[in-house]
């Protein structure tokens, strides 16, 4: 499962990236075919730099210099004078300082790596284009290193990026997959909120003014987005990454109540679920060692879980609640009735 969340990661309030987060954010956002499609040569150069010196003890000028030169998707030498741009962009991409310490011989390290933990969105964008280091040979072998695609619903992210910077209003025509009839398109103002990734679709959480309401829409099914100039201010209170920590997916219901939920994984898929968690809230019991284990979650029962669930066939059970139980057999009773 492919999941990104993509929220108000310096301040709850607002987003607050530089202009080179921005632009390299909606590079990024755009596909997930190609690294040269996916960040340019110059901000690929700062992340690469940040990397490096994150990952090595304190290098000099010149070490960082032969470990450029090793990299086959930088033409040239690295010179001096670029050196310390890339210093100074990665400070305004990262908020990081990447400082020169004379007293042990002039070495280059990074004086505040901290600033990465608070800082998420600068963290995220390391994370994602450092590896691979070379982008040139990524690009030489990508019939051999396969990423996953979202098919559809990107075409808008920039736009939708951008209003959520400014804190303005956008105006969507929309349809619902209920079909393809005129009384299933919908025309309405949204107040975007955040932007979240799950199974492959692009969704955004907003207030609809008409509704006067959160809701979440699929990026897939729009057909038209203006940004509008009409401001609107954030709750304080508004927490993207709270707002779905209660639930698998993207389908929020404040009337659900947080439940309980033991599961009991057999064989391998005990270690699947041990190293990728079903949900954050995830812990484990009883176990007997090469059988099974289980493991406990406190989360509301949505469509996602149950469809995550099911999708791990005879290789989980549900323990309890009983509701939730009695729901898997009766799907898997009308999913056996497909097949006699």
């Amino acid at each position: 499962m492919f999941l990104i969340c993509f929220f108000c990661m310096n301040n709850k309030r607002s987003f607050e990236f530089s202009n080179l987060h921005f632009k390299l954010l909606c590079v990024y956002l755009q596909s997930e075919t190609t690294f040269r499609d996916m960040i340019s040569k110059t901000y690929y150069k700062y992340i690469w730099l940040l990397d490096l010196l994150l990952t090595s003890s304190p290098l000099t000028y010149d070490e960082i210099c032969m470990v450029w030169e090793d990299n086959p998707a930088f033409d040239g030498p690295l010179a001096i004078r670029s050196f310390h741009e890339y210093r100074k962009g990665i400070k305004e991409m990262f908020g990081v300082d990447i400082t020169c310490d004379r007293s042990k011989g002039n070495v280059y390290y990074v004086k505040n790596p901290e600033v990465l933990d608070k800082q998420k969105s600068g963290k995220w964008l390391l994370q994602k284009h450092s590896i691979p280091q070379d982008f040139v040979t990524y690009n030489r072998m990508k019939d051999r290193i396969l990423l996953e695609e979202i098919p559809r619903g990107t075409v808008f992210l920039n736009a939708i990026i951008k209003a959520m910077q400014k804190n303005v209003e956008l105006r969507v025509d929309y349809q619902r997959y209920e079909g393809e009839q005129e009384e299933h398109l919908q025309e309405f103002h949204i107040q975007p909120y955040a932007l979240k990734v799950f199974n492959r679709r692009w969704y955004l959480l907003g207030c609809i003014k008409e509704k006067s309401d959160l809701r979440i829409i699929a990026l897939d099914r729009i057909l038209d987005l203006k940004v509008l100039s009409n401001s609107f201010e954030l709750p304080k209170d508004f927490d993207a990454r709270k707002y779905f920590t209660n639930v698998i997916g993207i389908y929020v219901n404040k009337d659900l109540p947080v439940t309980k939920v033991k599961i009991r994984a057999y064989r391998i898929q005990a270690d699947y679920l041990r190293s990728t968690p079903l949900h954050n809230s995830q812990s484990e019991g009883r176990s007997k060692r090469g059988e099974y284990a289980e493991f406990t979650y406190r989360l509301c029962i949505t469509p996602e879980l149950i469809s995550q669930l099911l999708a791990m066939g005879e290789r989980v059970e549900v323990v309890e609640p009983k509701d939730l139980k009695e729901e898997i057999k009766e799907r898997i009773k009308r999913m056996f009735n497909l097949y006699i």
